[in-house]
């Protein structure tokens, strides 16, 4: 008798593996890295899945991020979603959107 799997088997794991693959991307993590590189303070960071049409709370709060420094978001929420949608408002008045950033995939995200 082999050792080696026979095709029964090796079926029976790949069906096992699509089974729990769903599970395997809703526990990826959403913690991303936000770093401030612009010379100019962020005041306020929302990160809203795209699946939504308003912007959430202010992540930072009554914290700010300024240049040079960066924080670490945990982007889940709870939508099972990686994709995201970012405003960062700017002491200076300036307002960034990026849109669709897939925060599955990335665990740095740097304003420049």
């Amino acid at each position: 008798m082999s050792l080696s799997l026979s095709a029964f088997a090796r079926a029976g794991i790949t069906a096992l593996a699509l089974v729990t693959l769903p599970a395997v991307a809703s526990a990826q993590s959403r913690v991303v890295e936000i770093v401030n590189s612009t010379g100019v303070t962020l005041m306020e960071f929302y990160a809203s899945n795209i699946g939504e049409s308003a912007w959430t709370y202010d992540i930072l709060g009554a914290d700010v991020l300024q240049s040079g420094y960066s924080v670490d978001v945990d982007i889940d929420d709870g939508s099972g979603q990686c994709l995201f949608d970012f405003r960062a408002v700017f002491a200076d008045g300036d307002e960034v959107i990026d849109e669709g950033v897939n925060v599955c995939e990335i665990s740095v995200f740097t304003y420049e």
